[in-house]
């Protein structure tokens, strides 16, 4: 399945049905009246969250979603039938923006979680509604209100507790497939992964959900390589993983240069508890292990972790530190609300 998390899409909700002007016409009964009925509400337009979902690729295919008008009013003081609303499914993690693709109209967290995009339009009173002591003869009716239309932006954001950042091949997708059960594409090219992976981590009886992005390179917030498009999806993580090439020879300037993206994208994000990790250890000897990871600890002004998602070594200890700073963000959110960054 292909992964697409920004979709763009046109609603209309119905409109009401216009009333009815009808008088009573029987037989051996002299003064009928007015029996005009009410029309018919119109469709509504609401979105949902629902299980199941990771992509937006439906919303590619199709654009356009219209519900029904309400039926007119009819004589005998028959009201018009509502009109049947649309249903938009959506995965958790929607945001539902205006057309100006700035103005957030809902944000969908949670399952079921359900929001109305366009109301019906009321349908026309019917000239029975009109019939006053002064005018038993009315012969107006009001016509139905007009349906609401409007263009919509979806922008998935996915919800992961964890997300891992650095630079293409930092060895990002090599760290989530060794704790994870996702299956990501791991080659030794840049850019191996394209979009978004989602693995279900484990650690000491405990799970959390891991996100694994493109690799960020330097002018990725003006355009370059895949560009800032998918920082999007770590926004709601707890905490951040920066993972930074062992190998390369200039780990300090990989690691600002990630942070120099992350700032320019979103100051928030630096904000957001922050572990640093020196990956690839199985292929450096003792003494330039030793070296780079004291440089790093020096830019970073913290501690480094040591890793190899090939050998495995430090994965434990990492994923320790990142279960303990989802659970110190967690405890400070209400248990009734959802988690939001």
């Amino acid at each position: 399945m292909k992964f697409l998390d920004l979709a763009k899409v046109y609603i209309r909700s119905g409109g009401g049905g216009g009333g009815c002007v009808s008088f009573r016409r029987e037989k051996f009964i002299e003064f009928g009246g007015p029996d005009g009925g009410d029309g018919g509400n119109g469709g509504s337009v609401w979105a949902e969250a629902v299980e199941g979902l990771n992509t937006l690729i439906d919303f590619r295919y199709q654009q356009h979603f219209f519900a029904r008008n309400g039926q007119p009013g009819m004589g005998s003081q028959r009201t018009g039938r509502t009109g049947d609303d649309i249903l938009l499914k959506v995965p958790v993690g929607t945001e539902i923006l205006d057309g100006d693709e700035e103005t957030v109209i809902a944000d969908l967290t949670t399952v079921g979680q359900r929001v109305l995009l366009a109301r019906g339009g009321n349908g026309g009173w019917g000239n029975m509604q009109f019939k006053s002591s002064t005018n038993r003869s009315p012969t107006r009716a009001n016509p139905g209100q007009e349906g609401v239309e409007r263009t919509i932006w979806l922008r998935l954001k996915l919800i992961a507790d964890a997300g891992l950042v650095g630079l293409p091949n930092a060895g990002k997708s090599t760290f989530l497939a060794a704790t994870s059960n996702a299956r990501p594409k791991i080659a030794d090219y840049p850019f191996t992964t394209l979009v978004p992976n989602l693995g279900v981590v484990g650690i000491d009886g405990h799970e959390f959900v891991m996100a694994d992005i493109p690799g960020l390179i330097e002018g990725a917030s003006e355009g370059r390589g895949l560009g800032d498009q998918f920082l999007a999806h770590v926004e709601r993580c707890a905490v951040l993983l920066h993972l930074v090439d062992g190998t390369s020879s200039t780990i300090t300037r990989d690691y600002r240069t990630v942070l120099a993206e992350l700032e320019a994208y979103a100051g928030t994000l630096l904000d957001k508890p922050r572990i640093t990790a020196l990956n690839k250890a199985d292929a450096l000897d003792a003494k330039t292990l030793s070296s780079r990871r004291k440089a790093l600890e020096k830019a970073s002004g913290g501690p480094v972790f040591v890793i190899s998602g090939v050998s495995g070594q430090g994965l434990p200890e990492v994923l320790r530190a990142l279960h303990a700073e989802i659970t110190g963000a967690r405890a400070q959110v209400p248990t009734d609300a959802p988690w939001q960054p």
